[in-house]
C-alpha cells in the first residue's frame, strides 16, 4: 500500500490499492470483521473532519486568500531572500496550524514558486520550507494534521489544553528549523536581487478570514461542551462552499472533489490494514521497546522511536500503531509520539503523505529535488527540532 502511494502508477489514487488490501485482510482473517468495523467507526469522525477541513481550505483559495498571501510575501521581501524566507516561515506556520498541512503543500507551494519568480530570488529554500513546515508546524492544534486528530482523540485533552501544551514545542521546533535553513541555504539566501514590488495589492478576503476565525472559535466552544470538532469544521466548510455555490464559482461536483473522497477511503483502508498488522504481532514487538513513564528520558525515547517508525512505514501508520501502546501512560507520551511523527518525516520522502504530495507538485513546476540534499537537510533539521521540542513539551507538562 505504501509503495503504491509513493509511486502512484498511471496516476491512480492511493485507494485503488488500499481498499482491496483492506478487503483481503478481512477476508483472510488477518483481522476480524468486528475489529475492522470498530476501527472504521473509530476513524469515521476523524475522516469526516479531514474532509471538512480540505473543503474549507479549498474555498479559502477560491476566495483569494492565497493570492493575497503571495502578494504580501512579494511586497514584504522586496527581492531579499532572507526576508522572503521569514515571510514563508510565518505564513506556512500559520496556514498549517489553522487550515492543516494539506493547504500548505497544495495551495501555498505554488504561490511560493510564483512569488520567488516575481521577486527574482532562488526558489529552493522557500519551496523546501513549505514541505518542512507542513510537517513541523502542524504540531499546534488538533486540526492541523490527521495525526493530530488521532492523537487528540487518544489523549483525552480538551482543544485548549492540547494547544496550550503544544504551543511551546511548536514555537521551539519552528525556530530550530529556521536557524537550520538560514545556515544550510546561506549561499542561496545571499544572492539578493532587489526588485520593487509590482502590481497592486489584492484586497484581503474578509469573508474567508471571518469564517476561519469563527470556525476556530467553534472548535474551542465545541470542546468545552464535549461536542466533536467535526461539527464546527463542517459548519465552516458549508458556509464557504455555500457562498461559492450561490455565486456560481463552484459546483456540487467541485465541492465533492475538494473533499478528496479517494484519499479519505485510503485513510480508512490504511487504518484497517494497520490494525491487522498490530493484532498480528507488531504491538507485542513494540511493547518491549517502548519505555514506560513520562520523564524526560522516556519522552525523548518515545519521540525518537516514533520518528524512526514514521520514516520506515510513513507517519500515519506509525501513529496508528503507537497510540494504543502509549495512551495508557497519559497525554505526555501521546504528545511525544506526535512530536516524533510530525517532525521526523522531514528526513525522507516517504515519511509523510504531505511530503510525497509536495514532491509531485515541485516536479510539476519543473523544479528538481535532489534526494541527497533533501536527506542532508533532514539529518540536520530533524534532531535540531525534535530534541528541543521534546524538552519544551516536558517543561509544558510540568507547568500546565
Amino acid at each position: 500500500m505504501l509503495a503504491w502511494a509513493v509511486v502512484r502508477p498511471f496516476g491512480w489514487p492511493e485507494a485503488v490499492m488500499a481498499v482491496p488490501a483492506a478487503g483481503i485482510a478481512v477476508a483472510t482473517g488477518a483481522i476480524g470483521f468486528d475489529h475492522a468495523r470498530a476501527e472504521a467507526q473509530r476513524l469515521g469522525p476523524v475522516v469526516g473532519f479531514l474532509a471538512a477541513v480540505l473543503v474549507l481550505a479549498h474555498f479559502c483559495d477560491v476566495e483569494g486568500l492565497f493570492q493575497a498571501c503571495g502578494a504580501w510575501m512579494a511586497r514584504r521581501a522586496r527581492g531579499r531572500p532572507v526576508r522572503l524566507l521569514t515571510a514563508v516561515f510565518a505564513l506556512a506556520s500559520a496556514i498549517t496550524a489553522v487550515l492543516s498541512l494539506d493547504a500548505t503543500v497544495v495551495l501555498l507551494t505554488p504561490v511560493v514558486f510564483a512569488t520567488a519568480a516575481r521577486t527574482g530570488v532562488r526558489p529552493k529554500p522557500h519551496v523546501y520550507a513549505c514541505t518542512h513546515l507542513s510537517n513541523t508546524a502542524s504540531l499546534l492544534l488538533p486540526v492541523s494534521n490527521l495525526t493530530n486528530l488521532l492523537a487528540f482523540a487518544a489523549s483525552g485533552l480538551s482543544f485548549t489544553r492540547f494547544a496550550g501544551l503544544m504551543a511551546l514545542p511548536w514555537l521551539v521546533a519552528i525556530g530550530a528549523e529556521y536557524v537550520v535553513f538560514r545556515r544550510f541555504f546561506a549561499r542561496d539566501l545571499a544572492a539578493a536581487v532587489p526588485l520593487p514590488p509590482t502590481g497592486e495589492m489584492p484586497g484581503l478576503p474578509l469573508f474567508a478570514l471571518v469564517t476561519v476565525a469563527c470556525t476556530l472559535a467553534g472548535f474551542v466552544v465545541a470542546s468545552t461542551f464535549g461536542v466533536a470538532p467535526v461539527w464546527a469544521a463542517l459548519a465552516g466548510a458549508l458556509v464557504l462552499a455555500g457562498r461559492a455555490l450561490l455565486r456560481r464559482r463552484a459546483t456540487v461536483l467541485s465541492v465533492v472533489r475538494a473533499a478528496a473522497p479517494a484519499f479519505l477511503a485510503f485513510v480508512l483502508a490504511l487504518g484497517i490494514v494497520v490494525r491487522a498488522v498490530v493484532d498480528n504481532g507488531l504491538a507485542d514487538a513494540l511493547g518491549h521497546i517502548l519505555p514506560g513513564g513520562t520523564g524526560l528520558p522516556a519522552l525523548l525515547a518515545v519521540a525518537a522511536l516514533a520518528a524512526v517508525l514514521a520514516n520506515l512505514i510513513n507517519n500515519l501508520p506509525a501513529v496508528l500503531v503507537l497510540l494504543p501502546l502509549t495512551a495508557p501512560a497519559g497525554p505526555g507520551a501521546v504528545l511525544a509520539v506526535l512530536l516524533g511523527v510530525n517532525i521526523g518525516p522531514n528526513l525522507t520522502y516517504a515519511g509523510s503523505l504531505a511530503t510525497l504530495l509536495w514532491r509531485r507538485i515541485v516536479h510539476q513546476h519543473e523544479h528538481g529535488v535532489d534526494l541527497r540534499e533533501f536527506t542532508r537537510l533532514g539529518l540536520l533539521a530533524v534532531p535540531a527540532a525534535l530534541v528541543p521540542a521534546v524538552v519544551a513539551l516536558w517543561g509544558a507538562l510540568q507547568i500546565l
